[in-house]
């Protein structure tokens, strides 16, 4: 897949464009606060999309995370971003997602690179099997909600740090049990 040159948002504390930067320069030991959001896809079966990410990623190479993460661009509703980098990575074309934590934000460091991201999380449902973008996603695994969880608490040294701390906003969030309840068999 042909890769054009991304750009993030970047933004104050009240979430207020401060600019934009080309993706490949902003993860330092210094990264600025910018716009992201992160995803996890369910099949009927209510299990998760899981990825590795692939070796060749700066940040957190060859980590397991959920489903989908990146970087909405300039005037680019966040929703449709989800949608687009879901095809980019993993070939999943959705017709919907839906926010489920619109004000998560962390930081994170490993290896001398930061993660400083707003970062929404969405959920969206799908039975198709994804085509992995191996740029991207090193390799993928279904998991149940529940093995997931227990997995996460078990050794959350092995996740993403924005992964587990989105896990445990999601188990307390009523929208996403709903979610979950509503579109699981």
């Amino acid at each position: 897949m042909s890769k054009t040159e991304e750009h993030v948002v970047l933004i104050n504390d009240k979430n207020e464009v401060l600019g934009t930067a080309p993706k490949a320069t902003v993860h330092t030991g210094n990264t600025p606060l910018h716009r992201a959001f992160s995803s996890f896809i369910f099949n009927s079966r209510g299990e998760i999309l899981l990825q590795q990410r692939s070796h060749k990623k700066k940040t957190w190479p060859l980590v397991w995370t959920n489903t989908c993460c990146g970087h909405p661009q300039l005037e680019e509703p966040t929703a449709q971003a989800v949608l687009r980098r879901l095809k980019d990575e993993l070939g999943l074309e959705l017709s919907e997602v839906h926010e489920v934590l619109p004000d998560f934000r962390y930081r994170a460091e490993k290896d001398g690179v930061v993660e400083n991201e707003l970062c929404p999380v969405f959920v969206g449902f799908t039975d198709s099997q994804p085509e992995l973008n191996k740029e991207e996603v090193e390799e993928v695994r279904w998991l149940s909600w529940a093995e997931f969880v227990q997995e996460i608490s078990d050794h959350p040294q092995n996740w993403s740090p924005w992964c587990v701390e989105e896990v445990q906003l999601l188990n307390r969030s009523e929208d996403f049990n709903n979610l979950l309840k509503k579109f699981s068999t």
